[in-house]
């Protein structure tokens, strides 16, 4: 492969993820919230994809790294944000147009403004970590891609679950502005969390990731779709758990 042509093929990736978040976000304002998760899930991919160009074909730039950044924030900051507004917004006016501006309540207009938190930390969390030293190893607060990949599921989850008492808790617009609002400053938290990936392959010096995996594969085979929103928290979880552990020692 032509040396020039290959340090370009992790910023086309990335440029991959930045088409995926624009194709969810104008599928989410039509209303195809469902195609737009999965634009969702398929930018997550690239997002990982162009991390891993880079490193085998040492193909690492200053601008790959501003453009991945600038390609996550609308992938998985403006994007799900989007989503979680037609969320609740269906929870609060049910599946219609928007009422006329000054028929929209102050509490009603806070429930729709609460869903970009989701944007704008996003912006906050991927500015800090493009300087911050500290997270080469590990992460400061909860990944952009991770954030965007629960409140993606939990459309997923709501539509399998129609019906049920999951559903309900997903169709309350007080349940996701709740949701919302902890994840969001979770983004931004003085909070380490392990990331996954792997120097060497063993058990002693990767034991949370491999323990994270394992579960994780758990749930995808006992409860499926709805295995995906409980895997963030159980990183979440393990993260805090293994953070109790490190200050013990």
């Amino acid at each position: 492969m032509h040396l020039g042509f290959k340090k370009h093929i992790p910023n086309i990736i990335t440029s991959l993820n930045l088409l995926s978040g624009c194709i969810s976000i104008v599928l989410a304002f039509e209303g195809y919230l469902l195609y737009a998760t999965y634009f969702i899930f398929l930018a997550a991919i690239f997002d990982f994809l162009d991390g891993m160009s880079a490193r085998l074909l040492k193909a690492y730039s200053i601008v790959g790294k501003e453009l991945d950044s600038l390609a996550d924030i609308v992938s998985f900051g403006v994007a799900p944000s989007i989503i979680v507004f037609h969320m609740i917004k269906i929870s609060l006016f049910g599946n219609t147009q928007l009422p006329a501006f000054n028929n929209i309540t102050l509490v009603n207009a806070i429930f729709l403004i609460i869903p970009f938190l989701i944007a704008i930390l996003s912006g906050v969390r991927l500015a800090k970590f493009n300087v911050d030293e500290r997270q080469t190893e590990s992460f400061i607060g909860l990944a952009v891609p991770a954030n965007a990949i629960f409140f993606a599921s939990l459309h997923l989850v709501s539509r399998i679950s129609s019906g049920s008492f999951i559903h309900f808790l997903l169709s309350n617009e007080y349940i996701l502005a709740l949701f919302v609002i902890l994840f969001s400053l979770l983004l931004v938290a003085e909070f380490p969390m392990f990331s996954l990936k792997l120097k060497n392959l063993r058990f002693k010096e990767n034991k949370i990731r491999y323990i994270f995996i394992v579960l994780s594969a758990i749930l995808l085979i006992l409860l499926h779709t709805i295995a995906i929103p409980l895997i963030i928290i159980l990183y979440i979880l393990l993260s805090a758990i293994n953070n109790w552990i490190y200050n013990l020692d």
